[in-house]
Parts: C-alpha cells; sequence; structure tokens
C-alpha cells in the first residue's frame, strides 16, 4: 500500500488569510493594560509592530487580502502536498484514514514562514531596518531569518539557551541567512542581565527571550519586534494551511472527524484548525480538535485561564490565555517550539469554551511515536510535531476500541533534521523524560495577579 498524495495547483493558493475571530460564538477578552487594568488601544501597540499588523491584530473582517509579493514568495513552497499515510494506517492496523499536510518543504523546512514574509514585508513597507525577536527550537528564528533576508533587513534572534546548545546547526541556518542569533538570557538587555543575576545558569525560556526582543526593539528607533506565534495576525497568517487542506480533503473526497495539531503558543494548531472551526461553526459540522503538548510545559492542561504576560519582565499586555505564571521557565525538552509558559488567546478561549480538547504526553512516548513515522512514512518529524503524533496513535487506539472508522488529520509542521541529536540520545535510551514541576507552577502562578 502506498501514501496517497494530493497537490493544489499553485493557483489555487489562497488570495486572503482566513480571520476565524469574526465567527466565533463567544467574545474574547480584550488585552489589558497592566497599569489601568483598561483595554490596550491599538496605537499603544506602534514601537513594536507596523501599522498593518495591528490593523490585523484587531481586526474583525473575515478575510484579509495577502499581497501580491508574499503570495509569490510563498509560491517558492505553496502550496504543501496533503498526504495519506497509508503506510502509517497499515502499521497501526488500523480502519482510520490518516492525513497530513507536510509544512517541512519550506526554506527552513517549518510552517513559520508562513507568517515571517508577511511580518518582514510588511515592516520594510514602513522602512523599518532591523527586526528583532526570540526562538525556542530555532524554526522560527530561522525563518525570519530568511524572510529579512528576502526583504532586506537586518535580522537579530535571541535563542532560548538551552536550544541554542542542543540545535547548533539551526543558529547556523539563522546566520547563513544573515541573522545575528545570541544565546537568551544574555548581557545585552536588563531583561537578561536581571535573570543572570538570580540564575547564572539559567536555561533560558521564551518568556525571556520574548522580553529581550522587546526591549531591543524598544530601545532602537529603527528597529521593531516580531512574533512567531500566539497574537492572532501570527495565527491569522497561518491559516493558509488549513485553507488549503479543506480543498485537498475535497480532492481526497473525505472530510476529517478529527483535527490535531501540536500546541506551544498555537500558531502550528491554529493553521491546520481554524479554517476547519470555522466550517464546524458555520456548517454545524461534528468535528473534533485536539492540541497535543508537552507533559512538562502543560499550559492547556495544567495552568489557569487568567490575565498574564506574555513574557518574563512583565513589558506585554496582559492577555487573557491559559498560563503556567510568566515567571514559569520550563525543563529543557528537545520540543523546544513547546516551552511556552502561556498561549494563544483565542487556542485558549477555545479550549476554555470547550470547542477545542488538550492533551499532554511526556518526551519518550513522543519520539516513540516520531520513529515509527519516519520508518514508514520517511520523514523524520520535528519534536514538536510528535506530539500530534502520539495523539493521532492514541485516537486511533480509542476508535478502535470504540468500533468506529476514523478520518484523522493533523498538521506536519516540519521536519526534523536538525534535531538528530534529540533523536540519537532516544536510540540510546538516554532521553529523559522530564516532568513539569508542581511546586514551580504554584510559585508562578502565585505571582500572576489576573
Amino acid at each position: 500500500m502506498e501514501t496517497t498524495k494530493f497537490l493544489l495547483d499553485e493557483k489555487a493558493m489562497p488570495e486572503s488569510w482566513y480571520n476565524l475571530v469574526p465567527d466565533l460564538p463567544f467574545g474574547l477578552d480584550p488585552p489589558l493594560n497592566p497599569a489601568t487594568r483598561e483595554p490596550v488601544e491599538p496605537d499603544a501597540l506602534a514601537p513594536i509592530f507596523p501599522t498593518n499588523i495591528i490593523e490585523q491584530e484587531v481586526s474583525a473582517e473575515k478575510s484579509i487580502p495577502i499581497p501580491e509579493e508574499v503570495r509569490e514568495i510563498y509560491s517558492l513552497w505553496r502550496p504543501p502536498p496533503l498526504f495519506r499515510a497509508r503506510r502509517l494506517e497499515k502499521l497501526l492496523d488500523t480502519p482510520a484514514h490518516i492525513f497530513y499536510k507536510y509544512e517541512g518543504v519550506s526554506p527552513s523546512g517549518s510552517h513559520k514562514p508562513n507568517t515571517a514574509v508577511p511580518q518582514a514585508f510588511y515592516n520594510r513597507e514602513e522602512e523599518v531596518r532591523r527586526l528583532t525577536t526570540e526562538t525556542g527550537a530555532g524554526q522560527w528564528g530561522s525563518s525570519l531569518a530568511f524572510a529579512c533576508g528576502v526583504m532586506g533587513l537586518e535580522c537579530t534572534v535571541y535563542m532560548v539557551r538551552v536550544s541554542y546548545d542542543q540545535k547548533p546547526y539551526r543558529r547556523v541556518m539563522m546566520q547563513t541567512y544573515g541573522a545575528d542569533v545570541h544565546a537568551s538570557p544574555t548581557n545585552l538587555t536588563d531583561a537578561g542581565l536581571n535573570v543572570l543575576e538570580k540564575d547564572p545558569d539559567s536555561p533560558g525560556s521564551l518568556g525571556i527571550a520574548i522580553s529581550e526582543a522587546v526591549e531591543d526593539a524598544v530601545k532602537h528607533d529603527d528597529a521593531k519586534y516580531s512574533l512567531g506565534s500566539v497574537l492572532n495576525h501570527v495565527l491569522l497568517h497561518q491559516t493558509v494551511i488549513g485553507q488549503e487542506a479543506v480543498e485537498q480533503m475535497e480532492m481526497a473526497g473525505e472530510y476529517p472527524d478529527v483535527v490535531v495539531g501540536c500546541a506551544g503558543g498555537g500558531s502550528n494548531f491554529g493553521g491546520i484548525a481554524f479554517p476547519f472551526l470555522g466550517e464546524k461553526m458555520k456548517k454545524n459540522r461534528d468535528t473534533r480538535f485536539i492540541a497535543a503538548e508537552p507533559t512538562s510545559c502543560p499550559t492547556l492542561t495544567k495552568g489557569k485561564f487568567v490575565y498574564d504576560f506574555g513574557d518574563t519582565a512583565g513589558t506585554t499586555p496582559l492577555m487573557k490565555m491559559y498560563t503556567l505564571g510568566h515567571s514559569f521557565v520550563p525543563p529543557g525538552i528537545h520540543a523546544g517550539g513547546l516551552r511556552y509558559h502561556g498561549d494563544s488567546p483565542i487556542l485558549s478561549a477555545l479550549v476554555h469554551e470547550g470547542h477545542v480538547e488538550a492533551r499532554a504526553y511526556p518526551q519518550n512516548s513522543t519520539f516513540e511515536a516520531g520513529l515509527e513515522f519516519a520508518k514508514v512514512e520517511g520523514i523524520i518529524p520535528a519534536p514538536e510535531v510528535t506530539h500530534a503524533i502520539k495523539a493521532v496513535k492514541d485516537l486511533v487506539v480509542e476508535a478502535r476500541e470504540a468500533g468506529e472508522k476514523k478520518t484523522i488529520l493533523f498538521n506536519m509542521c516540519g521536519h526534523g533534521h536538525f534535531d538528530l541529536a534529540a533523536y540519537e540520545k532516544y536510540l540510546a535510551g538516554e532521553l529523559p523524560d522530564i516532568e513539569h514541576s508542581e511546586a514551580e507552577i504554584e510559585r508562578a502562578l502565585a505571582e500572576v495577579s489576573g
């Protein structure tokens, strides 16, 4: 039995991004000014974001046109294929039909350029010279470095220290595209110095790296900040994934009973799921949605749905989201893109309202799933997406026990070519199952006043 591939013509690439917000059956809580606890006005975001990005962040339009230059760059890899994983189905001995959208064909090997390119484009249009950002596993940092190179911008990346050490070739990839890369926390910012003063051996976190990148941007008039996940405009840009997948599932003559994505900040999950969620809300379709995260950073499954800062230093507006506390530093698992204390406010609200289910998995079980997938489908998954593959395996077992035949779709959001050191440790039996610290989460949540 062979894997079946479904390809769209380049002309079928979406002309607009899909905004789920107007179709939500509930309202979203606005971001708040931490000093006044009043809703943040859009112009308050001007020091770090360009005008078009701010407008997209607060937009109530269902459809936002993609600039033609952005679509032209997208065409380097979009639209990627949708596969039916027949060999995986055979391995799992299941009547279920398993499909995956493969985003690893992009220049940086993940879904992240889908938002990096438009963010760089809009900043260039406002004559910004340099973009600052954070990155965990390095997929976002390498994507923004690529986008800045294409748009003629400089790029500064604060890479979480544990990932900086674990994934040297992601750093080299960013530098190849022209970016300056620093292991965060650094001694270059007040936020970094404050962390190092308390813990000179800090492994870093996305929250810390965000604080450093925002501080850098605010202190330099010719720089802006760029975020790779969490915020509305980022998830908006990623909806090209799901829009294409809707058409490709039609080509396959099927429709998903379950849509699965891994979740750190929410961009990968939102990209594949939001167009299908829109279909469910508008057409009353009976589709389940599952977000998979690590047990070492169980934001959606163990966090609290409250207002909290998006960064460690408390420089961002307060956002209503599931959070483990902005001072929580997750253990150094290899799925660096999932080591974030919070989550997308939209995704958090969807989980809170019961439209999305969340599941958490330990590191070794996800690598086991990733290895099984690689052996039969031929693609080595990034550690982040192995969480989604593990969820798919569990869904297959549950469907078999219930006597159900399911159609399952997940987002294969990136390849693991730069993560082979992690696979080497797993194969040698040296990969620990790192659990979260209940005491550390309680301590961090005690600092949250939301």
